[in-house]
């Protein structure tokens, strides 16, 4: 036990983390390596880059990593109340920042420029989430709601509830994005059904639908640029 719990202390000093970190740059770690200066410290049986190897093993990846709840990361073998919250102020950092680069009303000129805005807050999801970017008539985001969560594999939004809250706003357009959990954001017959729904509801109303984005793992399609819409 005591010669599992000096494994850090046996890696050379330029293979830890932390000074990998300090002569690389945090682009050069891995996932794990980079979980562990988060976690700070291991086990008594595990290093801490163990320690942060065997917790995204049993997460499922840093996909599902991300939606653990405080109280399921504290269920993991090794995760105490410290280290659960020291990993949940790093992610919704990490979310903070995503959200803070676009400013106060982002400027949409471009599907990729919608895409940057939602990607680091669907392409995780375990679930279908369907989100709508409320514009302004200069194309600005005035307002961004997460409507509807669906289940596995399906999402579940009516228009009603798209345009009630695009009303409320008194928005000028709208942009819509859900997530495929698969990482493969091609659009399914649902999709396009649902988009072009959306399209002729709009148009009755005076609320343009500008585009449909299907968010990936890092990777997007606009049913806009695809002639879907």
């Amino acid at each position: 036990m005591e010669l599992r719990a000096q494994l850090m202390r046996d890696v050379p000093r330029e293979e830890r983390p932390r000074e990998r970190m300090m002569a690389h740059g945090a682009e050069a770690l891995s996932h794990s390596e980079l979980l562990a200066i988060l976690l700070r410290t291991g086990t008594s049986r595990e290093s801490v880059v163990e320690l942060a190897s065997r917790l995204l093993q049993e997460c499922g990846g840093l996909r599902n990593l991300v939606d653990f709840s405080l109280e399921q990361l504290m269920e993991l073998h090794g995760v105490g109340p410290a280290k659960a919250l020291q990993l949940k102020a790093g992610i919704e950092l990490g979310r903070r920042i995503a959200a803070s680069r676009f400013g106060d009303r982002p400027v949409i000129k471009r599907p990729q420029d919608a895409a940057e805005l939602v990607m680091d807050e669907l392409r995780y999801q375990s679930r279908e989430h369907f989100m709508c970017l409320f514009l302004n008539t200069k194309n600005q985001v005035v307002a961004k709601d997460m409507l509807s969560v669906g289940t596995l594999n399906a999402s579940l939004v009516h228009p009603r509830e798209v345009f009630r809250e695009a009303i409320k706003r008194s928005s000028a357009s709208i942009i819509c994005a859900h997530n495929h959990p698969s990482g493969d954001p091609t659009p399914s017959p649902e999709d396009i059904s649902l988009t072009r729904r959306l399209a002729e509801a709009g148009e009755l109303i005076g609320i343009e639908v500008l585009d449909h984005l299907i968010i990936g793992d890092g990777k997007f399609v606009s049913l806009k640029e695809q002639g879907l819409l």
